[in-house]
């Protein structure tokens, strides 16, 4: 395919060095991160590239006004914002830049991991309220503890090389039958994680298979309470079974870079009541969604799309 005179519409706030990234390949940026709905629907036909982050769900009827429409580019790994279906059917190339932000997210999963086990988020609250309390804030180490990954592409192996430094056992399971075991986690079906795991910490994509994967019966088939971390997506792990099992004591503590609903202004009466339990637990850490969000990732993601677009145009 040729490059010359490609046009590509950015629609969300992008590290700025994409646009002489995307130059250099030959591809013409249009940067309209403050764009809305309707101005988007009436330009998008004069474009062969689209390149979005997680403002727009990028509908069916969104694709149909894009007749020229070559490559969509998300700037980071999550999909769930495309209708991939209609993207094929359209005969779209859907780009992701999953290898932007892993090193980033596997980074954050072992700081949570460290502050969950040694309850560094509880007893800094504490010392800043002149409250000093040694033993009630007596920690776990990860040496000898197992880490159970709940998929193992991009993101959980950036965690598990990490985490395997630490002297653990690193478990992991994954529908893909491509994946295999490596030097830094042995991959496993889910009933040698059920019997095993002390940690269980979700990667995988949101897609409708996955919707709520971390149940209340998922969790009640470890054979070990736990700890859970999760920074892939809010969906895949049911909350209220989060909150219900921690009352329980099945799991111990959870640390949640993701919730089902991110926009807090907006929940339901019965997902506040959730989220309350969630934010006053002492045993739980929340964070805004920043697993991936580095400076140094904001770049990569550029530079990974940036390579991908170029191959996806030498074609």
């Amino acid at each position: 395919m040729s490059d010359s005179s490609i046009t590509c519409l950015i629609i969300d706030q992008m590290h700025p060095s994409i646009i002489p990234m995307l130059e250099s390949i030959g591809v013409q940026a249009d940067y309209r991160p403050e764009i809305k709905l309707p101005e988007i629907k009436e330009i998008l036909p004069d474009y062969e590239g689209l390149m979005v982050r997680s403002k727009l769900f990028i509908s069916a009827d969104i694709l149909q006004l894009a007749t020229k429409l070559k490559f969509i580019a998300r700037a980071g790994a999550g999909v769930d914002n495309i209708d991939e279906t209609a993207l094929k059917q359209k005969g779209v190339t859907l780009l992701n830049a999953p290898e932007g932000n892993r090193d980033a997210v596997g980074e954050f999963t072992v700081g949570l991991l460290l502050a969950l086990f040694r309850n560094i988020v509880k007893a800094d609250k504490e010392v800043r309220n002149y409250n000093w309390q040694r033993e009630a804030n007596r920690g776990e180490e990860i040496m000898g503890k197992t880490i159970g990954l709940i998929g193992y592409g991009h993101m959980g192996k950036a965690f598990a090389k990490r985490v395997a430094a630490f002297g653990c056992t690193v478990l992991a399971y994954d529908k893909d039958t491509s994946i295999s075991s490596d030097e830094f986690a042995q991959l496993v079906p889910l009933t040698a994680l059920f019997a095993k795991a002390d940690v269980v910490s979700f990667h995988i994509p949101y897609t409708p298979e996955n919707h709520h994967f971390g149940n209340e019966a998922f969790f009640k088939a470890f054979q070990k309470d736990l700890w859970l971390l999760n920074t892939a997506r809010g969906e895949v792990v049911d909350q209220l079974a989060v909150v219900h099992l921690l009352q329980s004591g099945k799991i111990k503590g959870a640390a949640l870079d993701v919730l089902e609903n991110e926009k807090l202004v907006t929940l339901t009466a019965e997902q506040k009541v959730t989220f309350e339990h969630l934010a006053q637990a002492h045993n739980v850490i929340l964070t805004p969604h920043v697993g991936g969000w580095t400076h140094q990732s904001y770049v990569k993601i550029n530079e990974v799309l940036t390579a991908k677009i170029k191959g996806f145009l030498a074609k």
